[in-house]
């Protein structure tokens, strides 16, 4: 009985330290991309997740030209509040990744979302292509043929694991939205919270606004990052064509760190 007691305590002992550490590391990671005192190194990895040949065309033309907007985009955003002079990210393209990545599944509970992303990381671990240094953070972009997907899965992007998985449209006419995506799901990654109604998919005003003191009100010009969408109405919001008129909102900007409290 005793043997058996000290086993169990040894158990939780072990366990407890694991959790421990991987929370502290958690901690330690959390701080040091936040504080944006060095550029972020973000890996782009793209799959063919339809298995189509103009997915797989698309693939093979992708140049890192195709994900500077975001590098843009993020650095116009940093300088209006004074964050930082340099770019806050780097963004490197790696080899395309010959798998697909765990799905999560849809409506899970807190049980089945925490399991997902668990795999979720491991599966990152064990297929990274690239040879270039450790990113901080891995966006997996998943494309598709927009002529046999009109609606995509929804895309995600993991604070914990600093992972990304987007679901895009291997087309030329959808780079901007592709591109917004990225970015929205890359500031998930950093501590940015989505601020759009889950049911409908309109920005919640105030905070997913990207003039929120516009009046009148509607239509807005400019697209909050994680709004998702520019709101043309009460009641309807479209997607920008380009990263050019989204903006980081101020609640945003302090999720991220750009902002001191």
């Amino acid at each position: 009985m005793k043997s058996v007691s000290l086993f169990y305590l040894v158990r939780v002992f072990l366990l407890l330290t694991l959790l421990f550490a991987v929370g502290f590391q958690t901690w330690l990671t959390h701080i040091r991309t936040t504080d944006w005192n060095d550029a972020l190194w973000i890996t782009i990895y793209p799959i063919n997740a339809d298995g189509s040949e103009q997915s797989a065309r698309y693939i093979r033309e992708l140049s890192i030209r195709e994900f500077l907007p975001v590098k843009d985009f993020l650095f116009r955003e940093a300088t209006k509040y004074h964050k930082t002079k340099d770019d806050p990210v780097t963004i490197n393209l790696a080899d395309e990744v010959k798998a697909i990545p765990p799905q999560p599944v849809e409506n899970g509970g807190p049980l089945v979302t925490l399991w997902w992303s668990l795999k979720m990381r491991y599966w990152a671990m064990h297929h990274d292509s690239t040879a270039g240094p450790e990113p901080d953070v891995r966006i997996f972009v998943l494309y598709h043929d927009p002529e046999k997907n009109e609606v995509l899965r929804h895309s995600l992007g993991l604070e914990k694991g600093l992972i990304g998985v987007v679901n895009a449209f291997a087309s030329r006419s959808m780079r901007g939205s592709n591109q917004l995506v990225i970015a929205h799901e890359l500031l998930h990654t950093v501590g940015a919270t989505d601020k759009y109604e889950a049911e409908t998919g309109l920005p919640v005003y105030p905070n997913g606004f990207g003039e929120p003191d516009r009046r009148p009100r509607f239509p807005q010009r400019y697209t909050e990052v994680m709004g998702g969408r520019k709101a043309v109405s009460e009641h309807k919001a479209i997607m920008p064509r380009s990263l050019k008129r989204v903006v980081v909102g101020s609640l945003t900007a302090r999720e991220i760190g750009w902002i001191d409290d």
